[in-house]
């Protein structure tokens, strides 16, 4: 499977306070974005504001798209929207792995 994250500004969706971003799976577009609970909750956004939200995606940008990968590659064919609880599953199964 490949996977892609062209080069294109995320994009503030104001009806889901989303960021939505650009992934292509085996020359196909997928919808992918990220909540911003999850933004504030685990990339530092100080509001729901755009500009915030924008910020925090490119401050979380390796981590978002690691965990939109790892979602594509369990079979997932889209669309893909990472909520706050996401993050908390993947930092919580590091630290049991961690502890092994």
């Amino acid at each position: 499977m490949q996977i892609e994250f062209p080069d294109h500004r995320p994009v503030f969706n104001y009806e889901d306070l989303t960021i939505e971003f650009a992934v292509v799976v085996n020359g196909r577009s997928i919808d992918c974005a990220v909540s911003a609970e999850a933004l504030e909750d685990h990339f530092g956004a100080y509001s729901a504001g755009a500009d915030d939200l924008l910020h925090a995606f490119e401050h979380g940008r390796t981590d978002i798209h690691a965990l939109t990968r790892e979602y594509l590659t369990m079979g997932l064919s889209g669309p893909v929207l990472l909520r706050s609880g996401h993050f908390r599953w993947v930092r919580e199964a590091r630290r049991q792995a961690a502890r092994r």
